[in-house]
């Protein structure tokens, strides 16, 4: 479990929503205003106290790495767990700064009033799945079933070869998961972000306030939804919105306009991304 940006409060949230602190390996913030990093450090020090010992590990831009390293001295000097710090050190450069064997996570640059970047989750290709009936009626041994699932053909003991099309279907696609954290419109922002399963993209204003969208670096609701048409998105999440709006369905027609498979995010929300 990944967490992206970590604004104060979040400890909060996540007992509001019965998210076991225990649960996360890394989180990811995508720049150093407070509303995206005010909470690392108490979440830390929770952590902490809640006898955490598995590592945590940071990934933000550089200029962070000096904040947190005296914030741990002084409040966190006795932790029991590894905190590790990757310093994010050109948020103008796409890169990937996480892999494991299932997923992957890119740096996205974005353009705001400081250093920023968001972030692409991105699933590996799977294995091949097989079909049980046909293994069966084969009678194909369990320690032949990993590389049939990686595309390999089984030969009977009679010498008949079957074809792995006969014993497996399609690895599900791959899913990805962008998310545009505060940023001004950028026009080319779709090629970086190109056929995801999932795009989360800055929606601060509306159209009628794209100057101050322009001014303050944040962008419009129909703006991310331009980023995610051209992208090719399948799904379009609008968020960071601006407090002015007792309504925020306004920046919801708005983008459906352009791009209509776009939902609102709400706190608590689970949102399946296929």
């Amino acid at each position: 479990m990944f967490m992206i940006d970590c604004g104060e409060g979040t400890q909060l949230q996540l007992r509001r929503y019965h998210i076991g602190f225990n649960r996360i390996q890394g989180v990811f913030i995508s720049h150093l205003h407070g509303d995206h990093c005010f909470g690392l450090i108490g979440m830390i020090s929770t952590f902490g106290m809640l006898g955490r010992t598995a590592p945590l590990t940071i990934y933000a831009p550089a200029e962070l790495g000096p904040l947190l390293k005296m914030q741990l001295s002084i409040f966190c000097n006795k932790l029991e767990y590894e905190v590790k710090f990757v310093a994010i050190q050109d948020t103008t450069q796409q890169r990937i700064i996480y892999e494991d064997k299932s997923i992957t996570v890119e740096t996205v640059p974005l353009q705001h009033r400081i250093p920023c970047c968001g972030f692409i989750f991105r699933e590996k290709k799977g294995l091949r799945h097989i079909r049980r009936d046909m293994i069966d009626c084969y009678e194909i041994p369990i320690s032949q079933l990993n590389l049939i699932r990686q595309g390999a053909d089984y030969t009977t003991p009679e010498g008949e070869v079957i074809r792995n099309e006969q014993l497996t279907y399609p690895a599900d696609e791959p899913r990805s998961y962008a998310y545009c954290s505060d940023t001004r419109f950028i026009p080319t922002l779709w090629q970086n972000v190109e056929h995801v399963t999932a795009l989360y993209h800055d929606s601060t204003y509306n159209s009628q306030l794209q100057s101050r969208a322009s001014l303050y670096y944040h962008s419009t609701s129909a703006q991310a939804a331009q980023v995610a048409l051209k992208a090719g998105a399948k799904q379009l999440i609008l968020g960071h919105f601006s407090a002015r709006f007792d309504d925020e369905t306004v920046l919801l027609k708005e983008a459906k306009e352009i791009f209509t498979n776009t939902v609102l995010a709400n706190e608590g929300e689970i949102i399946r991304i296929e």
